[in-house]
């Protein structure tokens, strides 16, 4: 199956609309006394590209290091010295290399292979839009107490949120941060809920905060959006209803604003550090980041992109966030020896590559300390596109899936949730899975707010159902066998812990 775009669109979306391991944070460093040399300063002959250098994480190091940006051709765009992570531009194409010689440097290497505007995306499906006239027959099945549109939401059913929002919607001093494509807070089913204090955009690197700059710069810019409503859109009678729809949720925009939507390394760095500082409790994280679907620690520029997100998402956990993460859309074994990657680097050319996904990251999700999250379907199945792994995927949750068919109106298997401009839509991929299992941690926080990090992803396994391997998996219903599933009942590479709970986070 062809990877998914990102788990952003289809990222690990894949839409459909109606109207680690190894501890990455260790990374052995690549810093050398040698000099700069007076050639190396002047040489920029080459098109301008984003870089990451990581440094140890004190003021004088920082400092020193700048200097060395300098003479090797760079420009600083913003240090993060809490985190060692220093974003630079340079048109010098031995910047890399250069920079690396430095003293005081641990890891560098550029974060885009072409400038961002040869960028370009592909994705399987498209979003299915809720039609005005098919949301208007849907409400009429909606039963007493129900949103208007929530009797598509199979999903909600599934893990027991419609009843958990009963005992427990959340709690208001919870917020869960949305790192994505941007969420249009304007819709009337997630303004109750909005946090634009704990917003901002990323994109490039730099936050900025100037009021609406979270929200997507155009319709096509749908997938944060839809991710919001799931995990908070408010039970006001309108629309849909989110897995916690009390609690708080704000919008870190990444993705470029082009055609592509790429989240580029130097923007999450930015989002994860923003949200920690600005007390998020929770991070949704449904993409990958690119331009490399894994980052291999033997290549300089890939080690540099690992270390940089990693030391961000570290920050964070330590600031008191849970990063909850999806698996991934191209129904790839994590656990195995080999993957065939075909997708990167998906700002330029992409070249093939078999990986060893035990060297080789899919970043944030396989970072340490992150909740890898996987995708099923209506049967509580595998979704046939979800990524898996035993010892990688931590929990599961509903995330949709064409072939799994419910009993509802509509009839999709896919997940339905909001939309700019005051739109619904069905999607379906890991992607709407991740929000899911954020949600339901969003819940656990709100039960239990003295809970670190650590101790709410332990809950969030804990409360999980379990769910057996299947004897054989065809989740196309082609009489193939698509993956194998390896563990027992609670612990397995399709399901982790098992299948979120929601009732039992509140009870």
């Amino acid at each position: 199956m062809a990877h998914l775009r990102s788990r952003h669109r289809l990222a690990l979306a894949v839409p459909v609309v109606l109207s680690l391991t190894v501890s990455l944070g260790f990374l052995p460093g690549a810093a050398s006394a040698a000099p700069l040399t007076a050639s190396a300063a002047t040489s920029a002959d080459g098109p301008v590209l984003p870089y990451v250098v990581n440094t140890k994480a004190d003021h004088r190091t920082v400092e020193s290091v700048k200097k060395a940006i300098a003479k090797a051709g760079g420009t600083v765009v913003i240090a993060y010295e809490k985190i060692g992570v220093i974003v630079v531009h340079s048109a010098n194409p031995a910047f890399g290399e250069q920079i690396r010689a430095a003293r005081g440097v641990q890891s560098a290497g550029a974060t885009h292979t072409a400038p961002v505007t040869a960028a370009g995306t592909t994705e399987e499906g498209a979003a299915q839009m809720l039609s005005a006239a098919d949301a208007a027959e849907l409400s009429q099945s909606a039963a007493a107490g129900q949103e208007p549109l929530e009797a598509d939401q199979w999903d909600l059913r599934a893990i027991g949120a419609d009843k958990a929002a009963k005992i427990n919607p959340g709690s208001r001093n919870v917020t869960v941060a949305v790192i994505d494509t941007g969420v249009d807070d304007t819709h009337p089913d997630l303004a109750p809920n909005f946090s634009a204090s704990q917003s901002a955009n990323c994109v490039g690197g730099k936050p900025d905060t100037t009021y609406g700059a979270w929200r997507p710069v155009d319709a096509d810019h749908y997938h944060g959006t839809h991710v919001a409503g799931e995990i908070a859109a408010a039970r006001n009678d309108i629309g849909v209803a989110g897995v916690a729809p009390g609690v708080k949720v704000a919008g870190i925009t990444v993705a470029e604003p082009d055609a592509g939507q790429l989240f580029f390394p130097e923007s999450v760095v930015c989002a994860f550090v923003f949200a920690a500082d600005h007390g998020v409790e929770i991070t949704n994280n449904s993409y990958y980041v690119d331009p490399w679907l894994y980052n291999c620690l033997d290549d300089p520029d890939q080690k540099a992109i690992a270390d940089a997100v990693n030391r961000a998402q570290l920050y964070a956990q330590k600031k008191g966030t849970l990063n909850v993460a999806a698996a991934g859309n191209a129904n790839d074994d994590l656990d195995s020896d080999a993957i065939v990657d075909d997708s990167s680097p998906d700002d330029s050319t992409p070249v093939p590559r078999t990986i060893d996904p035990h060297e080789c990251f899919d970043i944030p999700t396989q970072l340490p300390g992150v909740v890898t999250v996987s995708s099923t379907g209506v049967n509580s199945t595998k979704s046939y596109f979800s990524t898996y792994g035993k010892g990688v995927i931590d929990v599961a949750a509903p995330g949709g899936d064409k072939y799994q068919i419910p009993d509802t109106p509509s009839q999709n298997g896919r997940i339905l949730s909001t939309m700019p401009n005051n739109q619904y839509a069905f999607l379906q991929g890991t992607s709407m899975a991740s929000p899911h299992a954020a949600g339901v941690a969003a819940l656990l926080k709100s039960n239990y707010p003295k809970a670190t990090p650590a101790q709410l992803q332990a809950l969030l396994k804990a409360q999980a159902d379990s769910q057996s391997c299947p004897t054989a998996y065809d989740g196309d219903g082609d009489g193939v066998v698509d993956a194998t599933c390896v563990g027992g009942k609670r612990l397995n590479g399709f399901y982790g812990a098992g299948i979120i709970n929601a009732l039992r986070a509140v009870k």
